[in-house]
């Protein structure tokens, strides 16, 4: 069983920064993949970014050049640092992990508040 516990939510300005982190309560290195989603009122769950073991990384076109995803294998933590943040960067997000690529998003944290403010 891995459990994520998501910080670092609150209210930005346009243009302004935001860093998440999710706390995981397992090695993080032995996890297949850890990826931070997002779900705005009205609209369906989006996977924002995500890291593989493998350090393969991936973003939503819709967050390129702007947000970076990290991991500390030491601290089991996960980042995703938001940078020149937008209003409809406005969601909950939500950290998740996998135990296998193949494999759907099995864990999922509680999720943290973002809204930027225009």
């Amino acid at each position: 069983q891995v459990q994520l516990v998501e910080s670092g939510g609150g209210l930005v300005q346009a243009g302004g920064s935001l860093r998440l982190s999710c706390a995981a309560s397992v090695t993080i290195f032995n996890i297949a993949a850890m990826g931070w989603h997002r779900q705005a009122p009205g609209k369906q769950r989006e996977l924002v970014a995500s890291i593989t073991r493998g350090g393969t990384i991936n973003y939503a076109d819709s967050v390129k050049d702007r947000f970076t995803i990290s991991r500390d294998n030491a601290k089991n933590t996960v980042y995703l640092q938001m940078n020149s943040l937008k209003p409809e960067d406005s969601a909950v997000y939500y950290c998740a992990a996998k135990v296998s690529l193949t494999a759907a998003w099995a864990y999922w944290g509680q999720g943290t508040q973002v809204t930027v403010s225009s």
